[in-house]
């Protein structure tokens, strides 16, 4: 069974930045993909970054192309998701999630963790 803990969130003003951490445990291929969702008050939640344990292939939605970075740490089963030029439409819950493939669907993740609150003020 896989399990994922985040960490990291917290509130910064617009511009800032902010590193959150997930912790995974209990990771066989089928956790191969390892994303970062994240779910705003009355919206559904959305697709942010993807990582590949296996290949290193990353995906990101374009809103925050150049912004944000995924990485990982084979070592330490940890995925991080280095968030700079924050804007307050960032602001959200944001959840780990682990899968088989890389896609961008919530549905292809049967694992999450319990999310991280990032508020972003302007």
């Amino acid at each position: 069974q896989v399990q994922l803990v985040e960490s990291g969130g917290g509130l910064v003003q617009a511009g800032g930045s902010l590193r959150l951490s997930c912790a995974a445990s209990g990771r066989t291929v089928s956790s191969d993909a390892m994303a970062w969702f994240r779910q705003a008050p009355g919206k559904e939640r959305e697709f942010v970054a993807v990582l590949s344990w296996s290949g290193g292939n990353t995906d990101y939605t374009d809103s925050v192309k150049g912004r944000f970075t995924i990485s990982r740490d084979n070592a330490k089963n940890a995925v991080y998701l280095q968030m700079n030029s924050l804007k307050p439409d960032d602001t959200a819950v944001y959840y780990c999630a682990a899968g088989r493939f890389i896609v961008r669907l919530t549905a292809h993740y049967p694992y999450w963790g319990q999310g991280t609150q990032v508020t972003v003020s302007s």
